[in-house]
Parts: structure tokens; sequence; C-alpha cells
């Protein structure tokens, strides 16, 4: 199969410019290799359990790949940076582990102090991803952090009582990201990254490694390809899979879903997170206060019942009707988007 070949796949050294999102309880170490296996390249994210476990699986996976024991692993690590500002003592153990097994990339997102870790990572020479919501904070990631990849992810609105639902299980801790000065105006992926690429594709010396979230087929992927991203980045697609962390029960809910299923977090600021609109969220607008939302989240978690659990997923679930393998999805759209970009041409004549 022909290869796409953009500044992103000579950068990671890939042949298909799709990357797996690391989605906390979601994204798995073997959903990373499987990726990665299909020619594109996935992220994994750690639990942020035991340190020697995520060790465990960092080791595991390099198992599989024997033919990369001098070679950084062909996998990257994602961490929220709220996460690691929380949990200071332990969160330099978790990046070092990464750091030291010598992933090939760490992805950031969501903290108020993301340039201190990301230098981290830039002394190691690690590849940086940066998940940004704005052209301002693109800008940042870009001039101030020297990061190496610019992930682009729109923001919807959601109700406030959609917003009050999922809040009830996220941190109370106010997250202002970068601290940009300036408005941000934000925006869905597609719109977001044009306003993005076009600082980054002027500025001097640096090449176009611009990728988009919030994709679900090949077509998506050609059509963000031609308006300048270097790679797409796709997350609920990968949720159906057999290598997700995904219970049966919530990846059932997921095929079941339509687009107005779906609602936004409202937190944090710029990046906003969106779920199944389920019972809990009915609850939440019946003014069931948060202590007793929190009570029902844990029973419907112990029985495994979607209904009252938070179900992360992107606007593209009403385009996904079936569960693959990781590695056939990555083919997959591969090939429906060579097929659309080689269509296009037929648009032009001479």
């Amino acid at each position: 199969m022909l290869r796409i070949n953009t500044s992103f796949t000579r950068l990671l050294g890939i042949r298909v410019p799709i990357v797996s999102a690391p989605m906390a309880g979601a994204s798995s170490a073997n959903l990373a290799i499987q990726v990665s296996r299909g020619g594109g390249f996935g992220f994994t994210a750690p639990s942020y359990g035991p340190a020697e476990s995520f060790r465990n699986d960092l080791l595991s996976v390099r198992s599989q790949f024997p033919e990369y024991e001098s070679k950084p692993l062909p996998i990257g690590v994602g961490y929220l940076g709220w996460i690691l500002e929380e949990h200071e003592d332990s969160a330099e153990q978790m990046l070092d582990i990464s750091l030291n097994s010598h992933v090939q990339a760490i992805w950031f997102a969501a903290g108020n102090q993301l340039g201190r870790w990301i230098r981290a990572g830039n002394q190691r020479k690690t590849i940086i991803f940066v998940q940004v919501g704005s052209v301002e904070d693109a800008l940042v990631a870009l001039n101030e952090w020297k990061a190496d990849v610019i992930v682009a992810q729109g923001a919807g609105r959601c109700p406030d009582k959609l917003g009050s639902a999922f809040r009830a299980f996220s941190p109370k801790r106010k997250i202002s990201r970068h601290r940009v000065r300036g408005a941000r105006e934000q925006l869905r992926s597609h719109p977001l990254h044009a306003r993005i690429f076009h600082p980054i594709k002027v500025s001097e010396g640096w090449p176009s490694r611009s990728c988009c979230w919030g994709l679900a087929n090949g077509a998506q992927v050609a059509s963000l390809l031609t308006l300048g991203a270097a790679g797409a980045v796709l997350g609920t697609r990968f949720l159906l899979t057999p290598e997700s962390r995904y219970s049966p029960a919530q990846k059932a809910a997921l095929l079941a879903a339509k687009s107005e299923s779906t609602g936004t977090l409202g937190w944090p600021e710029g990046i906003d997170g969106r779920g199944i609109r389920n019972k809990i969220v009915e609850d939440a607008e019946t003014g069931v206060g948060i202590d007793k939302l929190q009570e029902n989240f844990k029973e419907s978690a112990r029985k495994n019942d979607p209904d009252r659990m938070v179900v992360w997923c992107g606007q593209g679930v009403s385009l996904m009707n079936e569960i693959k393998g990781a590695k056939e999805i990555v083919e997959e759209i591969h090939l429906e988007a060579v097929q659309q970009l080689q269509s296009s041409q037929l648009l032009l004549a001479v």
C-alpha cells in the first residue's frame, strides 16, 4: 500500500500519519503496540498507580519489539499536566520511567506548569507532543517549549447540567492550562487547525508537524491533510477495539450512541471532555446532589452498568458501528485516506 509522506511520518519513521490518543483509563500498552504495528503511532496512558507496575508494562512492550533493542520504543506515553502537578512526589518518578524506557514520544496536556515537564523531556531528546486548544497556546508550545508536534483539539459547548454531571467526577482544582496571556477563542478541531496551521507554517525554519484530533475515518484524515495537517489523532475509534481498557458495557454504549447522544464537560478550560449523555446527566438535571451522583456512579461502576458511568467519547461516535482490532483499524483508515487523496487529484485539469 502507498505510504503517506508528511513531515510527521518522517519525524517518527512511520508510514501512516495516524495516532491513537493517550486516553486515561482506556489506552493500554497493547493498544499502542497494535497501532504502531499497523504503521501508525500508538500512545498509552499510565494508570498513575504503583510505579513498578508501569515500569513492567513498558518492559513488556520492549520485549515485543526485539528489533528495537538499541532504538527508542515505537510508542508514546501521554501525561495529564494537572495529575503531575497534584502528585509531584510521584510525578517525576513516573516521567523518569518513560524517559528511561526510551519511549519515542511523550504527550502533555491540560496543566498549569506544562513547560516544567516538557523541559525534562527536551533534555532527553524525546519527541514532545503538546495538546492545545487555541492559536495562542500553539504559539507558546511552539516558540517557548519547542514542542515537536502540536495537537489541535477543538472544544464544544455544553448545557450547564451536563457539565455539572461530568464535573462531579473531575478534580475540583481549576486548570488555567498554560497561563497564556490574551483571549483564547475556542474552536472545533477543523477550523482550529486551519487557524493554528498558518502561524506554524510561516514560522521561520519550522517544519509543519501539527496534528488534528476528533476524527473517525479515512476521508476525514485526508481532508485534514489537504488543509495542512501533518497527521491525525483518533481517540474514540480506538476505544472500540479488543485492546482498549473500556469494559464491554462501555463499548456497547458507544456502539448505541448517536452524535446527539454526547455532551461536553466544560473542563479543563479550552479542552473540554465529551461523553455520553445518560441517566447520570438526567439525575443532575433533576437536581440530584454531587454526593448522590458520585454514589450512583460508584454503584454503576461496581455493576459495570454504563447508565450512570461516565463514558467518554467524541462526536464521531455515531460513525462507528463495530469493534475491530487496532492494527486493522489503522490499515483500514490508511486505505480510505489514500483512496480519498487519489480521487481528489481527479478534480484537477489542465
